[in-house]
């Protein structure tokens, strides 16, 4: 049987992992969309992310992110942090918060939400490596001893579940909504590009946007 050195094998897994970390890490989960409604039924869209102090990046991230991509179809559109601040509508009402939204002419919004984020730390033992089975005493015991004597590391696999709905405050109704999940995007900055594109493919094809 035809050896594979540890140098090759450890190339092609490295190949590997390069190639898979060059793919969109964002995914569909699910989507809905009202019959007979539309995005642009709004003259005006107000994009509310819904996260926490700690991910205020990704937040200003995925608004911006929208907007730019909401603009691109030639629908008009705003970010709440950019509009009214980080405490946007807290303590009010929603009276008071609709009332607000509609008076810089708002009459549609697309809120984000941050419905879950995990890290999840896996200690990879050194030296492991999959491949046909070697023959001969070189041949178990080079790998044997990597495994038992080379040190290992910790894999880090950080995922987001973000869900999208799009309201038409004007009819009061629930236009469009999505759930995406992400891997280990590089940055906040690429999740909400990645999450952008996957929204706004949707709904193209959906035809939720025309």
């Amino acid at each position: 049987m035809k050896r594979i050195s540890f140098i090759a094998a450890s190339g092609m897994v490295f190949l590997t992992a390069l190639l898979l970390s060059s793919c969109n890490s964002t995914k569909l989960v699910s989507s809905w969309t009202a019959k007979e409604l539309t995005v642009q039924q709004s003259n005006k869209i107000l994009v509310i992310a819904l996260m926490g102090n700690r991910d205020r990046k990704l937040r200003e991230n995925v608004e911006n992110a929208l907007v730019e991509h909401l603009r691109k179809h030639n629908i008009t559109a705003g970010s709440a942090l950019a509009e009214y601040g980080p405490k946007d509508f807290e303590g009010l009402e929603e009276k008071a918060a609709l009332e607000k939204i509609k008076a810089k002419g708002y009459d549609g919004t697309f809120t984000i939400a941050l419905l879950d984020k995990t890290k999840q730390k896996q200690f990879v033992p050194g030296g492991m490596g999959f491949g046909p089975m070697y023959y001969g005493f070189w041949g178990y015991y080079r790998p044997m001893y990597a495994r038992i004597y080379e040190p290992g590391y910790y894999q880090v696999t950080n995922r987001f579940m973000l869900e999208a709905n799009f309201f038409n405050l004007t009819q009061d109704k629930l236009v469009y909504s999505a759930q995406t999940k992400s891997t280990d995007p590089s940055s906040p900055q690429a999740l909400a590009e990645e999450f952008t594109k996957t929204l706004l493919d949707d709904m193209v094809k959906k035809g939720v946007i025309k």
